[in-house]
């Protein structure tokens, strides 16, 4: 049995088919089209699982849409009454895009599948973010907390799921309590991402980032925005948002005149601890934005940390699974399994919306059918992978110089060469990643004991703001040693770079340009039988120097989707200063390219 999971026309389009109950492809459409956040509808996702499961539609026993539109269109029809005339704005951009493209969904997928509508299904938003993290975990039952900036009308939930292995009873996914628009953490968020000068879905990672550089001193006045009860159920204050109403502005006045004048954009970020003495008037004003910064952070775990407390007493279950995008904010992750009585926590490694194109398949598999679980989410290489073969043609029609390595070891110990010689490397390899992590196959590669080589790859290679953390790669059994794990250690999430664990003091001067200003890493763990070569490059240069940790980041250029195909590794392998470029069994150096 075949069923594709598709997800579009909110932000992250993406689509994921599934065999018998096991994931065979799942991708975003911005690896394809080349758009980062890509939220059109996701034609090559689609045609990319269909190639990987060997079949065409005809072969697809149903397809499954991630959220229910009607719903959703009725959330923002009934939002924009309630708030006219402020919202004539939003309303007439919504009924553009809505009657253009968005109501005509079950159309457009029909057409695009050319199956009867019998085999078209819909499920609500937060259900496909709940069964994304819950049919890809390993547990036979566990609490579930779904967190986003909004689905239809749900912005968060709390549940408990079931799941069963041998067919024996009824999968069930209870989610027993939400938080509805326009009450959202996600939206609260993002108005923060917004006044300090990100884009808004793009980037809350960049105020999370941020917020090590500041103190929580604003926290009294977040908690002027939202009230939490002691179960984490929030409610906001409306009278400093207006994302419920404005197409173009998710805070209002009297949010700036409770914080202070926003940050414009691009400005140069620096505070009075990292560059003493340089403009002291600008480095004040960006202490005040960290500050900010650190104090939105902090309440957002607080959130999460109660919703969590609250789950596991409702519930009385040993394991956690979470997804929404909330579920990335990676330093919320990393207190979890401290602070509430979870011994074990799984979040799906693509939490955003994306995953729901994942989630929306398992639903329809495991509770609408009511199929036998079988798949357990070990690694995320589900994307498109290209041959040895088809690497070669495209290095040969751009006359490029390059070195073939067939003996495996060779070419960990040319890469390992280059590394401890201060050379940064492009590591690609296999099938790209889903989720928004780079994990080992299209990775940037560096040596951690060099505190330069933080400004270097942010500044040289990734042309991006270079107050932004890198993240420590380790190989598994060694991560007790350079990380304070407590329960994460030999769990899922730290493998999915998905949690921010301490680094202890006398480690952190070993490995500086991966430790960020608060001493923390947002680590990736990696077990060798999860990908062996990626295992075997760390593991070789722990032999090599004693510290078996590398830094690892997106390969990919500031602004642009991680790189999909050869000839994209090779524009961002000649645009940034990287030195060695490893595609599968080739081996490029830049003097060779220049």
């Amino acid at each position: 049995m075949y069923i594709l999971g598709v997800s579009c026309y909110y932000h992250d389009s993406a689509a994921a088919i599934i065999k018998d109950g096991e994931l065979i492809a799942a991708a975003a459409e911005e690896r394809f089209s080349r758009k980062k956040h890509d939220s059109g509808f996701p034609h090559h996702a689609i045609d990319f699982c269909l190639e990987a499961a060997g079949i065409t539609t005809n072969d697809l026993d149903y397809a499954v849409f991630y959220e229910k539109p009607l719903l959703k269109f009725e959330r923002i029809l009934l939002t924009s009454l309630q708030t006219f005339p402020q919202s004539i704005g939003v309303f007439r951009e919504s009924m553009i895009t809505w009657f253009n493209e968005k109501l005509w969904i079950k159309s457009q997928l029909l057409d695009k599948l050319k199956i009867p509508a019998s085999k078209l299904l819909f499920a609500e938003h937060h259900m496909s973010h709940a069964a994304s993290a819950f049919f890809a975990s390993p547990y036979d039952e566990a609490a579930v907390i779904t967190i986003d900036g909004v689905g239809e009308w749900t912005t968060a939930t709390l549940g408990h799921a079931k799941g069963y292995w041998n067919g024996d009873g009824t999968n069930q996914i209870d989610l027993f309590s939400e938080a509805r628009f326009p009450h959202s953490l996600g939206l609260l968020y993002s108005a923060f991402t917004a006044y300090l000068g990100f884009k808004v879905n793009n980037g809350e990672y960049k105020v999370m980032g941020m917020a090590p550089f500041g103190e929580p001193n604003y926290l009294d006045k977040v908690y002027r925005l939202i009230n939490v009860g002691s179960d984490g159920g929030f409610t906001l204050n409306m009278d400093y948002f207006s994302y419920h109403y404005s197409p173009r502005r998710t805070y209002n006045r009297k949010f700036v005149e409770l914080f202070g004048p926003q940050r414009v954009a691009e400005t140069e970020f620096f505070t009075p601890k990292t560059h003493p003495g340089r403009d002291p008037e600008l480095a004040k004003e960006n202490q005040r934005f960290a500050d900010i910064a650190a104090s939105i952070q902090r309440a957002t775990e607080e959130v999460i940390i109660k919703m969590a407390n609250h789950a596991h007493q409702r519930t009385g279950s040993r394991q956690l699974v979470m997804a929404g995008g909330v579920a990335l904010n990676s330093v919320a992750n990393g207190r979890i399994l401290d602070e509430t009585p979870f011994e074990e926590l799984y979040i799906q490694p693509e939490a955003g919306d994306a995953g729901g194109a994942l989630g929306a398949a398992l639903y329809a598999y495991h509770i609408l059918l009511n199929k036998p679980r079988k798949l357990v989410m070990e690694d995320v290489y589900l994307g498109k992978g290209y041959t040895t073969d088809e690497i070669r043609r495209v290095l040969d029609q751009q006359g490029l110089k390059y070195e073939y390595i067939e003996d495996p070891d060779v070419l960990l110990d040319r890469t390992v060469d280059t590394i401890v010689n201060g050379g940064v490397v492009g590591w690609y390899q296999g099938r790209f990643e889903w989720g928004p992590r780079a994990l080992g196959n299209r990775s940037i590669l560096a040596d951690p004991r060099r505190p330069e080589m933080k400004e270097i790859v942010n500044l040289k290679i990734k042309f991006r703001e270079p107050f932004r953390p890198f993240a420590p790669v380790i190989v598994e059994e060694r991560a007790p040693e350079f990380f304070e794990m407590g329960k994460y250690q030999g769990q899922s999430s730290p493998r999915f770079m998905l949690v921010v664990r301490p680094i202890p003091e006398d480690k952190q001067s070993i490995i500086p340009a991966v430790t960020h200003v608060n001493g923390g890493g947002r680590l990736q763990s990696v077990r060798e039988q999860d990908n062996p070569l990626y295992y075997g490059v760390i593991k070789r240069f722990g032999d090599a120097t004693g510290v078996p940790v590398l830094l690892n980041t997106s390969f990919n250029l500031r602004g642009e989707p991680i790189v999909n195909t050869p000839q994209n590794a090779l524009n961002t392998f000649q645009k940034g200063a990287l030195e060695l470029l490893v595609m599968d069994k080739f081996l490029i150096y830049k003097d060779a390219v220049n």
